[in-house]
């Protein structure tokens, strides 16, 4: 209550009382309708994601950056570089990061890991590195609201979640334990997420382009979203596929249903026009162990299995159509997170990767 008390107080002493309140409730993580959900809410977290795939070569490469919040008036970032099939993981938590409260961008302090709208430099060393321009956007379609829909605009949620880029033509190379890749023609997704209290305690999540429809996208999310004592859990499933965009999710509109396990992700959402049904499978054993922020600790944790080279099939109905798109990737992104299970495995192959796990360290190439 005390905190509470304190956050009135220096709201009231803005010297707009409008602009402070909003300031104050878009730092809870929420956001208004047809705000921009890109720009920094200045939570404890804000974590940002590319994805790009190459079905010719059958290769992803995923950059990751989170920016953390010590709330003891320090900052810093939790970095990851990732490809498949090579199973190669460069990551470090590293002093100091900013994340853009005007649009879409975040970097380190010391350069290593520079991103904004259309471009993401990573230097971890001469066996990690990209360089990525991304062409042809395809943007999230809605602006009134975002992938979480009206759970964006709900104060204090532990976790939110906006897939903005739905395709993209990448440009530029990539540095994979050495060997040099074109990432040229891919095609990328990118998503944000953020909140207060960093990670679920349990969460999936999975994306995937590759398609035979290379205009195609599919990507989910879902754990346990909470505020305070409340909670519910819930999937966001987002399909643009076949020329249409369909976002199902609403609990009491559009539910999906999640069947998770290490190794399948079975999801079927409906609402009153459409079914998409979701199959993706996996191997345990292949699965990347990539590193979660705890962020008032400064360190990493290995907290999510994800898999870069899934297998998903999608199915999308139509009432009184029968069914009007399908597609099969074997280049999925399949998510399963969780500290326990996560530690586990890694433990199980005798320790986590390089920089999956501990705290805020100078960089060594």
């Amino acid at each position: 209550m005390g905190e509470l008390l304190r956050n009135v107080f220096e709201v009231a002493n803005q010297p707009s009382t409008s602009k402070g309140i909003k300031r104050f409730y878009r730092s809870t993580g929420a956001d208004l309708p047809f705000d921009n959900p890109l720009r920094s809410h200045a939570t404890g977290m804000e974590g940002y994601f590319w994805r790009v795939t190459l079905p010719e070569s059958g290769q992803v490469v995923v950059a990751l950056i989170g920016v953390n919040d010590d709330k003891a008036g320090g900052t810093w970032a939790t970095v990851g570089l990732a490809s498949h099939p090579s199973g190669f993981l460069r990551a470090a938590a590293l002093d100091g990061a900013t994340a853009d409260i005007h649009g879409l961008g975040a970097r380190t302090t010391d350069g290593r890991f520079v991103a904004d709208g259309n471009r993401v430099h990573v230097d971890l060393g001469p066996n990690a590195q990209l360089k990525l321009e991304v062409d042809n956007q395809v943007p999230w379609p809605r602006r009134r609201v975002g992938a979480s829909s009206w759970f964006h605009s709900i104060p204090a949620l532990n976790q939110y979640w906006h897939p903005h880029l739905l395709g993209g033509i990448a440009r530029g190379t990539a540095v994979i334990d050495g060997e040099e890749i074109s990432l040229d023609g891919g095609t990328v997704y990118a998503e944000k997420n953020w909140g207060r209290g960093g990670f679920p305690a349990e969460w999936w999540w999975g994306q995937a382009q590759g398609f035979e429809d290379r205009d195609a996208c599919v990507c989910f999310a879902g754990g346990r979203v909470e505020t305070g004592p409340l909670g519910v859990e819930v999937t966001a499933l987002v399909v643009n596929a076949g020329g249409k965009f369909l976002r199902l999710g609403d609990p009491l509109i559009s539910p999906v249903n999640a069947e998770v396990t290490d190794e399948e992700w079975l999801l079927t959402g409906r609402s009153p026009r459409y079914t998409v049904e979701v199959h993706g499978t996996a191997e345990l054993g292949a699965a990347h162990v990539l590193p979660v922020p705890l962020p008032e600790e400064r360190r990493n944790i290995a907290a999510a299995l994800e898999h870069l080279g899934g297998k998903l099939d999608v199915t999308v109905t139509q009432r009184g159509r029968g069914v009007i798109w399908r597609g099969h990737s074997d280049l999925a992104g399949l998510e399963h997170g969780g500290r326990d299970r996560a530690e586990a495995e890694a433990a199980r192959r005798g320790g986590t990767p390089d920089g999956a796990a501990g705290p805020v360290r100078p960089f060594t190439p």
